[in-house]
């Protein structure tokens, strides 16, 4: 929290001193404020200035001819007025169709939009800023920078920022925007009944919201999604710690003195992971089936993961199991790696007190380990949370179970939020303003486990143990 709270201080302080340079700043200062790249055409810098005042000149037109449109309806509570359909043309006597509007299409229009503007006014500050330096730099008696010496600068010293730009605006592009776009959907009604071209969507605040978290209305939505909540977290919890603790037993008894071919273990895990995950999954869910070779081999007819008894509880063991056999060999070679770094004299130290392998174990390993793997398990856990392939290749989500999740839900037993999501997405009848809710929960929840997590962990607190 005092992170946060400076972090907002700063930008206060910031705010406050930008607007006391334009206040007090020149001419240019001011001049820029409103045409960009004037005031440093007032010093000379005729071809900055100009990339400036193009800058803005585009953006204006940007937003006069198209952008300012598609913002507009962010403020105007709807997203389209105007269906498609044919219209009869009494002096052609054909039916014409018009397009109409298209609310997929506004609401996407108009996050580009508002990036864009975000874009701007970061430039547009930049611009400021440079004036605000060209001013500091005549009060101290230096000339202003030339454009060649500012490209000079920009490659010898700055290089970073050019190499960063190509990154960023991938960030923007594929995540910022597309995350911004998922957000509105949630305060939309985008469902089956509402969807474009054929009809439109509009803003209905936290309806959603109310819908998901509601134990009314038939289905149950929250109780299907507190039920659906548990098992991802039961889910996440078991394949991160069973793969983490036995992959590091199992590399504990290879790296052990006196065990022979260890180079064989190591290779035949090595093997295990050159197998594409997805053919391990497909071919254990073949093995699993109710017809597979287990129920052949076991004389049995158990529907290992099919069976609704108990929660489910037998398909529900079965993913972890299956889980288990495709993760362990990434934690063994990982582990493998540091056990080898973990200093001898330690050891030595350890046994000379007495401590037996045990306590070497719980005492030296494990918070070595632990330290030099804190991240990871960070992002094993978060990553387990939205483990799509294991859950939908194996069990597909099911088995239906009617009773406990509501047909009008169409979670299924081993849903975890993602694949929930996914579903809600693209079975018949989709809601796609329900699923983007679920969308923001999980981002909400794996944004906040990983910052909190990290931030109390060894590896965060206390770096410079194991250096």
């Amino acid at each position: 929290m005092n992170k946060i709270a400076n972090a907002f201080r700063r930008f206060g302080h910031g705010v406050k001193q930008a607007v006391y340079d334009v206040v007090h700043g020149s001419v240019a200062v001011k001049l820029s404020c409103v045409i960009m790249g004037l005031g440093q055409m007032m010093r000379k810098q005729i071809i900055k200035g100009l990339i400036y005042l193009l800058i803005e000149a585009g953006f204006i037109a940007f937003m006069v001819l198209f952008g300012g449109k598609y913002l507009g309806y962010f403020f105007t509570g709807n997203l389209g007025t105007q269906l498609g359909g044919e219209i009869w043309n009494e002096a052609a006597g054909i039916y014409e169709y018009t397009s109409g509007e298209n609310s997929f299409l506004i609401l996407l229009y108009g996050v580009v939009s508002f990036i864009l503007l975000i874009v701007f006014v970061t430039i547009w500050a930049m611009n400021v800023k440079g004036n605000v330096n060209n001013d500091k730099a005549i009060a101290e008696g230096k000339p202003v920078s030339t454009f060649k010496q500012d490209c000079s600068m920009l490659i010898n010293r700055k290089f970073y920022l050019l190499l960063l730009v190509p990154p960023f605006a991938g960030l923007l592009v594929f995540t910022v925007m597309p995350l911004i776009f998922m957000i509105l959907i949630a305060f939309t009604n985008y469902d089956y009944e509402h969807t474009p071209p054929g009809q439109l969507f509009n803003w209905v605040g936290f309806s959603t919201f109310g819908k998901l978290f509601s134990i009314g209305g038939g289905s149950g939505f929250l109780l299907v999604f507190l039920r659906v909540l548990a098992w991802t977290f039961i889910w996440a919890f078991f394949a991160t710690f069973t793969n983490y603790f036995l992959g590091m037993i199992l590399a504990l008894m290879i790296n052990k003195k006196g065990i022979r071919l260890k180079m064989l273990w190591r290779t035949l895990f090595v093997v295990a992971i050159a197998v594409p995950q997805f053919v391990t999954l497909l071919l254990m869910q073949k093995i699993l089936d109710g017809d597979g070779i287990l129920n052949v081999i076991l004389g049995t007819n158990t529907r290992w993961l099919a069976d609704t008894r108990y929660a489910s509880l037998i398909p529900r063991v079965m993913i972890i199991l299956v889980n288990m056999w495709i993760g362990i060999p990434y934690t063994i070679l990982m582990c493998s790696g540091i056990l080898m770094n973990i200093p001898s004299e330690m050891y030595e130290a350890g046994r000379l007190d007495g401590a037996n392998p045990v306590q070497l174990f719980r005492k030296i390993v494990l918070p070595y380990m632990l330290h030099a793997t804190g991240p990871y398990l960070i992002t094993q856990f978060v990553g387990n949370i939205n483990n799509f392939n294991v859950i939908w290749l194996l069990t597909g989500g099911g088995p239906v179970d009617n009773i406990l999740y509501g047909a009008g839900s169409k979670a299924q037993s081993t849903d975890l939020l993602v694949t929930w999501l996914y579903r809600l997405t693209t079975d018949v009848n989709p809601q796609y303003n329900v699923a983007s809710v679920i969308g923001i929960v999980i981002f909400v929840i794996s944004a906040a486990l990983s910052l909190i997590t990290y931030n109390r962990s060894s590896s965060a607190k206390n770096e410079e143990d194991y250096q």
